[in-house]
């Protein structure tokens, strides 16, 4: 086995204080843990464009920018739509999910130059921007009742007054929805990385795919299916060599993760994602702050659908790319995600 520029994600299970902003985590599911807590994204921003329904935070992964001071600290933050009917939209489409990057320098209004003891517990660092009691986002709705508890939005306003706040107004207390508790946050777990250990099979020459090719042929003409190819119509061909296409790029992806069977990300700034299927976009968007061109970053795997307990969601990979040259910016910024899907033959010729 040969060491890849890849690193791998894998779930863990840690106390929850772990999580949070002041030790600059990678985590999936339970709130965001922001990390810079003044120029939050607006309501309005974390909404599905398909539904307008508020987002769900997925995951956010740490990932330092070195070759830019502002960059020190750098998050990537993942939200999903959690409606069935926006997860099985027909085509893919970004439009139900965005990716937001927030990076800082070392020394900065927020955290300590030198990073916090983590065998010690100690609370997060609070964001001066009231946040949902609900998802954690930015919370600019005041419950005019009890003034104590802020909401993003309608949406969860209501959803917070069926679930417990009728009492809790009332008796003039604030009662936050644990993870565990409240439908609308996924489960927190810890990612873990290590690299990437794979064995790549050597490529072949163009002759010894040519004798491939041609023992192929010799084996379908065996089979008495040679003849039966050569007899299809062109439109039927294409569909065959399309299904080929699509059947390789799959196996090659079942190939690759088998070593690795848990792994739910995979990161490699400015590496290729693992592709699943052959229809992905041709032409990803640059930066529309700073013009660079936008490259690969990570992909969200389907494994850790297994571990979020909830049917609403569905993809094949979420890939994720960002500013090549990571940008300087005081707020949150949209980068570029892409929802790809095992297709069918039908669709991967459209």
């Amino acid at each position: 086995m040969e060491t890849t520029s890849v690193d791998l994600g894998f779930l863990e299970t840690c106390e929850s204080w772990k999580l949070t902003n002041k030790f600059f985590c990678s985590k999936v599911g339970g709130k965001p843990a922001w990390l810079e807590l003044k120029n939050l994204p607006k309501p309005e921003e974390l909404l599905c464009e398909q539904c307008k329904e508020p987002l769900g935070f997925l995951c956010q992964i740490y990932a330092p920018a070195e070759e830019n001071e502002n960059g020190f600290h750098r998050t990537l933050y993942v939200f999903v739509c959690l409606a069935a009917a926006c997860n099985q939209s027909p085509e893919p489409t970004s439009r139900t999910m965005k990716v937001l990057r927030s990076q800082l320098p070392r020394r900065n209004e927020f955290y300590e130059y030198d990073p916090p003891d983590d065998s010690i517990e100690s609370p997060a660092v609070k964001s001066p921007v009231p946040l949902c009691v609900v998802c954690g986002c930015r919370g600019p709705k005041l419950c005019s009742r009890c003034k104590a508890a802020n909401y993003c939005g309608v949406s969860h306003q209501r959803f917070d007054w069926k679930a417990n706040h009728k009492i809790a107004c009332v008796e003039g207390e604030l009662v936050e929805a644990s993870c565990s508790k409240n439908a609308l946050l996924l489960p927190q777990f810890d990612i873990i990385t290590e690299a990437e250990e794979y064995e790549a099979k050597e490529k072949l020459s163009e002759e010894e795919n040519a004798k491939r090719q041609m023992e192929e042929l010799e084996r379908l003409k065996q089979d008495g299916k040679a003849g039966t190819l050569d007899d299809l119509p062109e439109a039927e061909l294409d569909k065959y060599s399309a299904d080929q296409v699509e059947d390789k790029t799959f196996d090659k992806f079942k190939a690759r993760i088998a070593v690795d069977p848990e792994q739910v990300l995979r990161y490699e700034r400015g590496g290729k994602p693992l592709w699943l299927s052959p229809v992905f976009p041709k032409d990803i968007p640059g930066c529309s702050r700073c013009g660079s061109a936008r490259k690969f970053e990570f992909q969200i795997m389907p494994q850790l659908l297994n571990h979020l307990g909830n049917d609403q969601l569905d993809w094949g990979t979420l890939v994720c790319y960002t500013c090549e040259a990571s940008c300087n910016i005081e707020e949150y910024a949209e980068e570029f995600i892409f929802r790809q899907d095992v297709l069918n033959i039908d669709t991967v010729k459209k």
